[in-house]
């Protein structure tokens, strides 16, 4: 799978010595080898073909996408060489117009989805978002769930509201690093959305449509649950890089999970990733693990649509408090937050890795006067 960059690590490799000092071996082995084990390629790979350079004792990295929490560990490593580590990101997705009249640019969209409620989409969505601004990237977050927007609470803005600076255009909320917008922060929150799917459609697609969303390279969308209209609207009106679907290993939950893998798959929309919530319960005292809602469901369904699984999540306390409370669990430092980072980190390659591949099966066609 992996074998286009495998293919193209000698030619960085070649552009990491073309600097003034020839980089030791040890360096030269930290460069080489994979980055994670969320990011199964090397940095010269990475890289390539002319994303390494090296003057005097400053490394510098030209990457397509952002990567700082690694980033940093290479940094630390590379000081133990007296070598200073410079890293530049420049995106390779060229930008899309998300809408026609408030010019907005996103490089990529992302959706995040479940076939039912209750499974921790919404969780996992601020969850991912917020990582992937950790990791350096300018990040949106969308909440499409017309009848039951949680963004807002989940982000500590449960009473906040969108303002305009023209009365025509609104500007999104800023928390944590992300850009956020959802239906929350336009209606009383204690006042029920009693509309039909055309409504909430069209309704959605004015709030994305009246956003002066910035230059984005990721908007995450938090769907509602179920394959309806607002699903429909989205898959069809939006230029989507992908999808995430959200499960728990429950039978009852697998059946809908599958349901909307179908629903990405008629309206050609890659799945990126299953990502199973509730996979067990891991006693605090005496850390024992219990399969609550059963075992290997998750890993099962994905087996039979080929799809990566990006992570398995606890049943941990933890997650619900920070959503509770307005401050994202990836936001502490404990295993839960490690597992959304990681999850991000895959997410990000699986995005470049998809646009690496369209790119290189591109057909070129030139025309000629013979």
């Amino acid at each position: 799978m992996f074998s286009f960059f495998k293919r193209t690590a000698q030619t960085a490799a070649d552009a990491a010595g073309a600097g003034s000092t020839e980089l030791p071996q040890a360096v030269q082995t930290l460069l080489a080898g994979d980055i994670s084990c969320s990011i199964p390629v090397s940095w010269q790979a990475l890289a390539a073909p002319s994303g390494i350079t090296l003057s005097a004792n400053s490394l510098t990295l030209q990457l397509p996408l952002a990567l700082a929490r690694q980033a940093g560990t290479l940094k630390t490593q590379l000081a133990a060489h007296q070598i200073d580590l410079q890293v530049k990101v420049q995106p390779q997705a060229p930008y899309s117009l998300v809408n026609d009249k408030s010019g907005s640019k996103v490089r990529q969209i992302v959706l995040v989805a479940s076939g039912k409620g209750g499974v921790g989409k919404s969780t996992t969505a601020v969850n991912l978002a917020v990582a992937l601004a950790q990791q350096g990237a300018k990040v949106g977050l969308l909440d499409a769930d017309i009848y039951g927007p949680s963004v807002p609470l989940m982000l500590g803005e449960a009473d906040s509201k969108s303002n305009s600076p023209d009365q025509q255009f609104l500007t999104p909320i800023y928390k944590h690093g992300v850009y956020l917008q959802s239906i929350g922060f336009l209606v009383d929150p204690e006042q029920a959305t009693v509309w039909r799917g055309p409504m909430a459609s069209q309704a959605l697609w004015q709030l994305i449509n009246e956003t002066i969303w910035p230059d984005l390279d990721y908007l995450v969308v938090d769907l509602p649950p179920g394959t309806g209209d607002i699903q429909l609207t989205l898959s069809q009106k939006l230029k989507v890089a992908g999808a995430v679907v959200v499960t728990t290993p429950q039978d009852v939950a697998l059946a809908d999970a599958k349901k909307a893998i179908m629903m990405f798959g008629q309206v050609n929309i890659p799945v990126l990733g299953l990502i199973e919530n509730m996979s067990y319960y891991q006693c605090p005292k005496c850390g024992h693990a219990d399969d609550v809602f059963g075992t290997g469901g998750g890993n099962a369904l994905a087996a039979r649509y080929q799809l990566p699984v990006l992570g398995q999540l606890p049943l941990d306390s933890a997650i619900r408090s920070g959503g509770d409370l307005g401050l994202p669990v990836v936001c502490s430092e404990n295993q839960v937050a490690e597992i959304y980072k990681q999850m991000a980190e895959q997410l990000q390659f699986g995005l470049y890795w998809q646009t690496r591949v369209a790119a290189a099966s591109a057909v070129e066609i030139l025309m000629t006067d013979d």
